[in-house]
């Protein structure tokens, strides 16, 4: 893993539990720990849950961070999951590529960054594809495998077993500007938003239509704080761009993430939360 943040962590608390041996590069010796304990922290957790096979011990043994992508130089496949932003991940991802093996497969987390823009920026496109994991890692069950024009079909098929493997459920689509899950899952949230901007229910009524009419598991503001405003609005800013007016931000977006109001990591979005 690339990144060990909230969904690198996640990520390889996954990949960890379902047997692999995971390395988690960061920038620096204290966010390589910040992930470090993480990751752990949430193998504690599913050790206590009784959803864990192994013992602690077997899993850390199977487990390290590091500051350093030549860290990577035996990994079989590297997942990059660095902030939404397209300079910062054609870093990232060129400097990984340059530690791997040619048959190596290299991914990324995006959830709207199209796949064959970051691959024009590497040596090897054939060997790189998008798997977009969702938050929270640990409960979701899709991760959507984004295909590249210059993607291998084998490392498509081999990536849909990988998810397998992690008791998820892959779906494989074209790269296009959002993807499939993100662009819709935008497109209903930038409309909740709307609606409560324009007063037409509150954020928990606006919610509920969706979780009680709809049976979504989460309505569409609680989901926007869980994922991060700061994200949702570069998602949308760039599906913008890419496709039109209709994913532009709304204002009340744009004004709660100036203020510093990014959802549960901050402690307020259009909810208030307390952990």
């Amino acid at each position: 893993m690339l990144g060990g943040g909230r969904m690198g962590a996640g990520i390889a608390h996954a990949f960890l539990l379902a047997g692999s041996h995971v390395t988690v590069v960061e920038r620096d010796a204290d966010a390589a720990q910040a992930a470090s304990v993480r990751v752990l922290s949430a193998v504690d957790a599913s050790i206590a849950r009784g959803t864990a096979t192994s013992t602690v011990e077997e899993y850390r043994a199977r487990f390290a961070t590091g500051t350093d992508a030549s860290a990577f130089a035996a990994c079989d496949l590297v997942v990059e999951a660095v902030p939404e932003d397209a300079r910062l991940k054609v870093d990232a991802l060129t400097r990984v590529e340059a530690q791997l093996a040619p048959s190596a497969a290299l991914a990324s987390n995006t959830s709207s960054i199209s796949i064959d823009e970051l691959a024009a920026a590497l040596d090897r496109p054939a060997r790189f594809l998008g798997m977009h994991f969702f938050n929270p890692v640990p409960a979701s069950t899709l991760v959507e495998i984004v295909r590249g024009d210059a993607t291998d079909a084998a490392l498509v098929t081999a990536a849909s077993g990988w998810v397998q493997a992690l008791g998820k459920t892959p779906i494989v689509v074209a790269d296009a500007p959002g993807f499939a899950s993100s662009r819709l899952g935008v497109a209903l949230g930038l409309e909740a938003i709307r609606m409560l901007e324009d007063g037409v229910a509150s954020a928990a009524d606006i919610d509920a239509a969706m979780t009680l009419g709809y049976k979504h598991p989460v309505g569409p503001l609680r989901l926007t704080d869980l994922v991060g405003l700061d994200v949702r609005l570069g998602i949308a800013e760039y599906l913008a761009a890419q496709l039109g007016p209709r994913f532009e931000p709304p204002a009340l977006l744009r004004r709660l993430v100036a203020d510093g109001h990014l959802g549960r990591k901050t402690g307020r979005g259009f909810y208030e939360w307390d952990d």
